[in-house]
């Protein structure tokens, strides 16, 4: 696995023994991103001497030393509102200046993060492959002209490239996963309405939902631990589930004749193998079945849901559909084919799968399988794009329609030197054991504590 940049416990420690400082933070954040230029990473960055300002007003906070993000740098995905700052979506033709931040971005600034900027994405965050976008084309911190997926791609490749710990982004159909696996992070779907999706212009409101986007499970838990919490301008929101209680893991695992590489040999052997090693980690292992998920998630773009963007969109894609791109304009203007009927159709024919799925977890407690099948190139993708991009949400289009929380964890190279990720997934609420499963994948430690205790523990274990 790759090596980003400084952990959020790492960043803390040292400002927290003035050792570093959120100033030296921000000066070496600003110098990264300006060594790499227009790599299609950031839509828009804080000006250097604003973020060196910014993060000398962290440091003037009364107890500044004890803010549970004290000048921990991050960025937020460029379809999530940050006062004072553009949201674009990737469409410059959309773009407005936020006059409000997101109440979890201001979780976050309240709690003494260090906002950097607003990541690329692909545009109206449709897609799954990073190349939608009028911006430069990201790719893959693996390199060799691989697709940075997406469509929260420069999210990803922030924290890939260390320059920043965390990224705030979303997750609709994959694109908090995919892009993750592309680029050897952690990249964590929690249960849909933990984090509040107000600020957030929805793709498909009744199934968006934030993600988080770093290098470790114990950055994912402190980020989690100040962002999450009940939002009654939030229609979905919930308050979280109960932590793991420390009992064996039970995993399902798919017959192998049930997933699909796509005719990518040396990922089915890479994934087969790491299969291998689940039960010297701890878990105990079990089949399962595959189809009820794979069935469900053949609904999302086969079905209506796709017609759910034009609740946001359809104004924009009748006044102004040059100023899309033309895959984007072209999924849009096809949304428009469902009619009513349509809709109450898959609305039955989900639930009918939520019932078979919702009995799978009275044996299992979590799913494995694949993150992504295989990988494209920018080439590949450009010369195909809407088939390449239905690949690589094979394993995560069912995650928001069944009601999932999961996590895409990175498990090494393939024989090849591309990259390797497994993902993890169990049924609403159960976050904290879909994320204790990650931690024993990675051999983190893990405190089994009530939410409560869980800041102050991690402040002693440094």
């Amino acid at each position: 696995m790759l090596n980003p940049g400084p952990t959020v416990a790492e960043i803390l420690a040292s400002h927290e023994s003035g050792s570093g400082s959120p100033t030296n933070t921000a000066a070496r954040v600003a110098d990264a991103i300006a060594a790499r230029g227009a790599d299609g990473t950031w839509i828009t960055t804080v000006p250097r001497d604003r973020l060196l300002a910014d993060a000398a007003e962290i440091e003037r906070r009364p107890g500044a030393r004890t803010l549970p993000l004290y000048g921990v740098p991050f960025g937020v995905k460029d379809s999530i509102d940050v006062a004072g700052w553009p949201t674009t979506l990737a469409c410059p033709d959309y773009a407005y200046t936020a006059t409000e931040t997101a109440p979890a971005v201001q979780r976050l600034l309240d709690a003494g993060a260090l906002f950097v900027g607003k990541t690329n994405l692909d545009q109206f965050a449709t897609g799954l492959n990073g190349t939608r976008t009028p911006y430069p084309v990201p790719r893959s911190v693996f390199g060799g002209d691989l697709i940075s997926g997406g469509s929260s791609s420069g999210s990803a490749l922030a924290v890939a490239l260390g320059q920043v710990s965390f990224c705030v982004a979303t997750d609709t159909a994959g694109s908090g996963r995919v892009p993750a696996a592309l680029n050897g992070i952690v990249g964590w779907k929690p249960s849909r309405g933990l984090i509040s999706t107000v600020g957030l212009v929805p793709a498909c409101k009744s199934l968006d939902c934030m993600t988080l986007m770093a290098s470790s499970i114990e950055d994912l838990d402190r980020v989690f631990d100040v962002i999450a919490g009940l939002d009654p301008a939030d229609a979905w929101s919930r308050a979280r589930g109960p932590r793991f209680s420390g009992d064996r893991l039970r995993v399902g695992l798919p017959a192998p004749s049930e997933l699909e590489f796509f005719g990518d040999e040396v990922f089915r052997a890479a994934h087969l193998g790491m299969r291998d090693r689940l039960a010297r980690l701890g878990f105990d292992c079990a089949p399962t079945t595959l189809m009820p998920f794979l069935n469900a998630g053949a609904l999302l773009y086969e079905g209506p849901w796709v017609a759910e963007r034009l609740v946001e969109f359809d104004d924009f894609l009748t006044g102004k559909p040059e100023s899309m791109l033309p895959v984007v304009r072209e999924i849009f203007t096809g949304a428009k084919r469902f009619d009513a009927v349509d809709v109450f159709r898959a609305q039955q024919r989900l639930q009918e799968l939520k019932s078979v799925v919702a009995r799978i977890w009275t044996d299992i407690d979590v799913v494995m399988v694949p993150t992504i099948g295989t990988t494209f190139t920018v080439a590949q993708v450009e010369a195909d794009p809407i088939a390449t991009n239905t690949v690589l949400g094979h394993y995560t289009h069912f995650g928001n329609l069944l009601d999932l929380t999961a996590i895409a964890v990175p498990v090494g190279s393939t024989a090849d030197g591309r990259p390797l990720s497994v993902m993890i997934f169990g049924p609403a609420l159960a976050d904290d054991t879909v994320l204790a499963a990650a931690a024993r994948i990675l051999d983190e430690p893990r405190p089994l504590l009530g939410h409560a205790d869980f800041r102050l523990a991690q402040r002693e274990r440094r």
